[in-house]
């Protein structure tokens, strides 16, 4: 979701009228490269895989790519949750008010050649939960994650294929063993202006024990993000999604979900 929600489209400054330099047509004069970003946000609903794990949510993203034969990418990404779940029927048994999501992720992205067409990234993650959440019984803080992310351009849109092993993840939510989660999608970048873009998505996502030892139709998805490129180093990104739950309207806080969120990612 953030690599989506915090794209940066190549054009603007202060006025949004940045002068071309000839031998690179996509980069305004006077913007040095830089390799860090620094991303803060606000979503009144986090999403990890179609899961909601909390509503208001402020987060904070740094992270740092090192040029190379094969690019790398470090990071750190902490979701600190506002308000926590009301209460709602869980497992047959009455929860009073789940705590907030208080979570730190710790991520290294390889950036790997091209196959077939498509450009891929394979992404390590370790996920550090605060030991109440999601659930009172969990007591299993943290889980890794390793995934794999393909991306096409097939002429009309850009086709995002992604696969994700939870190592342990559903021991972290209460269940014991690890899982898969697999996701296909569409994405169009539309230019607006010279320093804005629409960018549109749509997908479905599956899931074989991630959260729970069972398999299906996990969620699908539509999204709509605006980035504002504000100046060489500054884009400000809102966004309005929609959320369809599968497998988890069991539960009240599983339903489908509207949300929105904005972001501003600064590089240095």
């Amino acid at each position: 979701m953030i690599g989506a929600l915090t794209c940066v489209v190549n054009a603007g400054d202060w006025s949004g009228k940045a002068p071309i330099d000839d031998k690179n047509p996509k980069a305004p004069i006077g913007c040095p490269d830089t390799n860090g970003e620094v991303t803060v946000g606000y979503m009144t609903d986090y999403l990890l895989h179609g899961f909601r794990m909390d509503r208001d949510t402020v987060w904070l993203d740094v992270n740092y790519t090192f040029d190379g034969i094969v690019p790398v990418t470090i990071g750190v990404t902490h979701f600190d949750g506002i308000n926590g779940f009301a209460t709602g029927p869980l497992f047959g048994t009455l929860v009073q008010g789940l705590g907030s999501i208080d979570e730190t992720d710790v991520y290294a992205a390889v950036a790997l050649p091209d196959v077939g067409g498509f450009s891929a990234s394979l992404t390590y993650t370790h996920r550090f939960l605060n030991p109440s959440f999601p659930f009172p019984t969990s007591r299993n803080g943290s889980f890794g994650e390793l995934s794999l992310q393909l991306r096409r351009d097939i002429g009309f849109a850009d086709l995002i294929l992604g696969t994700a092993y939870g190592i342990n993840s559903s021991a972290a939510f209460g269940t014991g063993g690890g899982g898969w989660y697999h996701n296909a999608g569409l994405e169009k970048a539309i230019g607006i202006t010279d320093s804005v873009s629409l960018v549109l998505g749509a997908g479905v996502g599956y899931h074989d024990g991630y959260f729970y030892n069972n398999s299906g139709w996990s969620n699908y998805y539509l999204s709509a993000a605006l980035p504002i490129q504000l100046n060489c180093s500054a884009t400000l990104t809102p966004y309005l999604g929609y959320n369809g739950v599968q497998q988890w309207d069991q539960y009240d806080f599983q339903g489908d979900v509207l949300h929105a969120g904005v972001s501003l990612t600064v590089s240095f």
